[in-house]
């Protein structure tokens, strides 16, 4: 039996794992946090963990992707958006509201539901000398003044959570902590809210085992379901401890069998090599160090939430709020901003192993999804609720976005994506292709066309959150942001169809056609014909078409000017009622506009005003109403989402059928790079500018394939393939590369 210290092996294994990110981006501080959402988080896509302290103790709260109380929406299946159209032509919203709305904000459940805590007793560590949180490898390690050090992570790759203390003067014991479940639980922090309060869901007292190295805890749930959390440790030595954890649902909690005298008993090999490969993937440098570490650190709050296997990323994710309350808007699944929000840097940032955790998701749930679209629509097809739980069913509440008549369009663009970056021929088949054909199927059978003009439209349509729910949200005129979708879906298909000889797309085209034009005026794009943007409001809907969808271009002259003064009404109207996330799309707008310093404004907003001190979104200005009338702090994570978006935006642009390198950077902005970002056609693209020019652009055809790209240089040489192979015309350069084939393309001196 030979001595050991893994949790310094750890440490210095850490230190060699990866390059990138700097350690300087790394979470770093001399105290604990005292609340829950400035935690040190953690996670792999199915478990999560905060790091923090409550009262005298240091407490890790615990969490699961999957710990849903999926029970029914009381009354979802009792009425049809024909009654809606009947009772908003009788002016009779009220009963609408009572019916597909108050079951929202009535019941506890469905709602995601958190794990448990595990707490350690601080008393007989002594003071916190340094708290630090390694977003190369997800380590957190804390260390006392006494010489203790307590040591964290998740496994990357397993379902189990590893802690160990070093040096330990004394004994210290996890304790687990349950959720507040009951009423009388005496767990409970004394900040539940009467009317949210975690007992409201009437779960049975759990049951908590104890043994001298293990603590079992049993939770049942709604109707038979249950989970459990299990965690065990060992004492290697009088002075070190290792432990593990794990969370299942509907499953006996089991940890794998640990010997401490092993060469790797927490598998940390294995963790760290997931790590290094995912920073390898892409990176970045900006001028910019505020906004460069709020991307790094975004970036690895994506690597904790998603796998290509785990539900979607929710409000929370694995991180739900552990304060014996329900966690803000239930942590659901909103299908009318957040989800697709959630996964915008995937794909640019070359992480595609992880963005397919959604649209598998949207293909397990797609049963679901059509039975629930012929109940309320009262037709075949497939559309999806705006507002679901875990398992795709309707959870309610505003309903003209809860259960929009475009959420599958939007949806859909995702499908999309994962092929189009990929170019994956088989998932264009049996996933990208079947998705759109229900969806169509669901469009074609849902449209109505106008008797006046006879372009096509939809019996009653929104703008997300304009108006909130009241009768007013409905139009009866297409909005700008249906109308944009709807046209988007279209042309997806008929690019999906056309790399599917010999599918007929011709139809699809002269289809998209036959709905009117945006409606637009002095104003710019409106929220709908005859209303325009009138109030500061946080949901960008109307001008999606500019972005993230890509209908309207800055190359089209008449849509320049359409774009131009829409952002000036937009800035008009101000940002005193928008919410973090609002910045971050507000930044993709800009940058695909062309107007960088604007964009890089609306990152820096976000990242100084609206993230908590671990970096996560608040929603709320966290400076007392600088920038906006919100201070409140409920946690969601979509806002992080679109600031990283928001960066690749700035540096890499694909979306006009050619590429484009640092498109809409600022022009004080002289020395940037980036490695191995996505564009779509599949090509990994790499870039340098030094003194403001760039110098240096470097691209791998994944996949092979014609590549289009627009050059910032007139005088250039090639290097892998021969120059006369590249055409040029009208500033476009086509080349046609073979797969794994890799050309640079190098400013030459003038």
């Amino acid at each position: 039996m030979k001595p050991i210290s893994f949790f310094i092996g750890w440490i210095m294994f850490s230190q060699m794992a990866s390059a990138q990110p700097a350690k300087t981006y790394n979470l770093h501080f001399d105290s604990l946090a005292k609340r829950w959402d400035e935690a040190i988080p953690l996670g792999n896509g199915w478990l999560g963990a905060l790091i923090w302290q409550k009262g005298n103790k240091l407490r890790m709260s615990l969490d699961r992707v999957d710990l849903w109380d999926d029970r029914p929406m009381p009354g979802m299946d009792k009425f049809t958006f024909k009654w809606v159209q009947e009772k908003v032509k009788l002016n009779q919203y009220d009963s609408v509201q009572k019916t597909g709305d108050a079951p929202y904000e009535e019941n506890a459940a469905p709602s995601k539901i958190p794990g448990a805590a595990l707490e350690f007793d601080l008393s007989g560590l002594g003071k916190i000398k340094s708290n630090e949180l390694d977003i190369s490898t997800g380590l957190s390690v804390i260390r006392f003044e006494n010489g203790t050090i307590f040591n964290n992570y998740i496994h990357a790759v397993d379902q189990v959570g590893y802690f160990g203390f070093e040096n330990i003067k004394e004994e210290v014991l996890p304790d687990l902590i349950p959720p507040v479940y009951f009423s009388g639980n005496t767990g409970s922090d004394g900040n539940s809210t009467e009317g949210k309060g975690l007992e409201r869901l009437g779960y049975k007292k759990g049951s908590v085992i104890r043994t001298a190295n293990s603590i079992r805890y049993h939770q049942p749930t709604w109707n038979g379901n249950y989970y459990e959390v299990l965690v065990q440790w060992k004492k290697v030595s009088k002075t070190h401890i290792i432990g593990q954890w794990t969370i299942t649902n509907n499953k006996r909690a089991e940890l794998p069998l640990q010997d401490p005298l092993s060469d790797e008993p927490t598998h940390w090999s294995t963790h760290a090599r997931w790590w290094k490969d995912y920073w390898s993937r892409s990176s970045l440098s900006l001028p910019d160090k505020l906004l460069e570490r709020q991307y790094y650190l975004d970036m690895y709050k994506f690597a904790c939430v998603a796998r290509s296997n785990t539900p979607p990323i929710s409000l929370q994710a694995i991180w739900t709020a552990d304060n014996g309350n329900l966690p803000p808007w239930k942590g659901d699944l909103h299908h009318d901003l957040n989800t697709e929000l959630s996964y915008w840097p995937g794909y640019t940032g070359n992480h595609l192993d992880l963005t397919v955790s959604f649209t598998n998701w949207l293909w397990k749930v797609k049963k679901e999804n059509k039975r629930w679209t012929k109940q309320y629509f009262g037709i075949e097809g497939l559309n999806v609720p705006g507002v679901t739980t875990i398992s795709g069913k309707p959870m309610g509440g505003w309903i003209q976005y809860a259960m929009s008549p475009t959420t599958i369009t939007w949806l859909a663009q995702h499908f999309y994506w994962q092929w189009k970056y990929s170019m994956d021929k088989k998932f264009l088949k049996e996933r990208c292709v079947p998705y759109f054909d229900e969806a169509e199927n669901f469009l074609f059978k849902l449209r109505k066309p106008d008797p006046v003009s006879g372009k096509y439209s939809i019996p009653l349509s929104s703008s997300p959150e304009y108006h909130d729910n009241s009768i007013h949200a409905w139009f009866t005129d297409l909005t700008n942001y249906d109308l944009g979708l709807i046209r988007n879906f279209y042309s997806m298909y008929v690019s999906a169809l056309s790399s599917q000889p010999p599918r007929n797309y011709k139809m699809y085209f002269l289809d998209s056609q036959l709905y009117p034009e945006y409606a637009t005026n002095e104003t710019g794009l409106t929220i709908a014909p005859g209303e325009n943007l009138e109030e500061s409001h946080r949901h960008h809907a109307h001008l999606i078409s500019i972005y993230p969808l890509g209908n309207m271009n800055k190359e089209n002259d008449e849509e320049k000017e359409i774009i131009n003064r829409s952002l000036r009404w937009l800035e008009k109207k101000g940002t005193r009622q928008w919410v973090g996330y609002s910045f971050g799309w507000a930044a993709g707008i800009y940058a695909r506009a062309g107007e960088a310093d604007s964009a890089v404004s609306m990152l820096q907003k976000f990242a100084s005003n609206f993230c908590s001190v671990n970096s996560f979104h608040l929603n709320g200005d966290q400076k007392g109403g600088q920038y906006s009338e919100f201070t409140y702090r409920p946690f969601t994570l979509e806002g992080n989402f679109a600031f990283a978006q928001g960066i690749h935006e700035l540096l890499l642009q694909s979306n006009k059928g050619y590429i484009e390198v640092f498109p809409s950077v600022p022009e004080r902005w002289k020395d940037i790079s980036f490695t191995t970002l996505r564009a779509e056609g599949a090509f990994l693209i790499s870039a340098k500018k030094e003194n403001g020019v760039v110098t240096y652009i470097k691209i791998t055809a994944e996949k092979g394939g014609c590549m289009d790209i627009k050059l910032p240089f007139t005088s250039w040489i090639a290097e892998g393939i021969n120059r006369k192979l590249i055409r040029t015309d009208n500033e476009i350069n086509s080349v046609v590369l073979k797969k794994g084939q890799t050309i640079i393309i190098k400013r030459a001196a003038e």
